[in-house]
């Protein structure tokens, strides 16, 4: 029996990874569901924050899964279909060519595995109006190749940001199957049934500056943090994974990340007030509680500019109490 699966992809910080545990946290209890996560990141932040919600969950950090001939992705994918899923989401790095992934869920190697469902693409309806990301080549391959778009953070928009969603949605040709305006990334868990029907060309290439994915970054044992930086398509990330015995000042920690001037922010922190999921997307930021215990903290920062890292993990060992 095929094992439907979805594609969830969007830009960075147009809320996918939230969407996603919006629909775990609703799918029937008696199913199993895995997800593949890819991060630009070499940490994995994504699948560290789904790992309470009763899903098989495997991560393709370090950039595009489709890179080194899509070898990283077949293997997490074949892996996650043996354990014989009820339903599979694919969630790509917002920076990664959701092109290629389809093409690859949709090609003679899955075929007979995989009944390809509605590619899902969460967008900020404030981003089509910017020039920033209307040139941007992956920003539009990922509205083309979706068959229902979600105008997310609609609380967050002005009228003019929705009457761009709006314009846009009714311009597509052919239509979309479906579009909505919500916040918080909360769709209907039953878009996931409605059928794909995007197919893509398989034979395109692209390039990447980063090299080919390594295995999962970890820490070492005799280590108490380490980190590793990552570049390409114009972005720089940069990522700390800290032991689990280390624990962040909470206020701390959350007035730093409230200053930080980039584009996307991602952790989970332990904290003297516990383990905390951090979240920053247009310099707001927001917090979620975890039931996780004995975890290593993860902070990965992306920005289209080289930001100064050397200061920044100096401030994150001071709120550490490293120095």
């Amino acid at each position: 029996m095929k094992t439907p699966t979805n594609i969830i992809t969007g830009f960075l910080g147009t809320g996918k990874t939230t969407a996603i545990l919006n629909v775990l946290k609703e799918k029937p209890a008696d199913q199993n569901w895995a997800v593949l996560v890819n991060e630009f990141g070499e940490i994995g932040i994504d699948g560290a924050m789904m790992s309470e919600h009763g899903a098989l969950i495997k991560e393709v950090p370090g950039g595009c899964m489709c890179c080194a001939a899509g070898v990283p992705m077949s293997v997490a994918i074949t892996a996650l279909l043996r354990t014989n899923p009820d339903r599979l989401i694919v969630e790509p790095t917002g920076l990664g060519h959701a092109d290629k992934i389809l093409a690859t869920l949709s090609s003679t190697q899955f075929e007979p595995y995989i009944d390809l469902k509605a590619t899902i693409c969460l967008v900020d309806p404030r981003n089509l109006s910017n020039p920033k990301y209307l040139g941007n080549q992956n920003f539009n391959d990922q509205l083309a190749i979706a068959d229902i778009v979600i105008g997310n953070k609609v609380d967050e928009c002005h009228v003019s940001d929705i009457d761009a969603f709006n314009d846009w949605v009714t311009d597509q040709t052919p239509a979309k199957l479906y579009s909505q305006l919500v916040k918080q990334g909360r769709f209907p868990i039953e878009l996931l049934d409605n059928p794909g029907r995007h197919q893509v060309k398989q034979s395109s290439s692209h390039q990447h500056q980063h090299a080919e994915v390594e295995p999962q970054f970890q820490l070492p044992p005799n280590k108490l943090y380490i980190r590793k930086e990552n570049q390409g398509q114009g972005y720089y990330s940069c990522g700390w994974i800290f032991g689990s015995e280390v624990s962040f000042d909470f206020d701390d920690i959350f007035s730093m990340l409230s200053d930080l001037n980039a584009e996307r922010v991602k952790g989970v922190l332990n904290t003297n007030n516990g383990c905390f999921a951090f979240n920053v997307s247009n310099k707001v930021v927001s917090v979620n509680q975890m039931s996780l215990e004995g975890f290593e903290s993860r902070l990965e920062v992306i920005d289209s500019q080289l930001l100064p890292w050397d200061q920044l993990e100096m401030i994150l060992k001071q709120i550490a109490s490293l120095e």
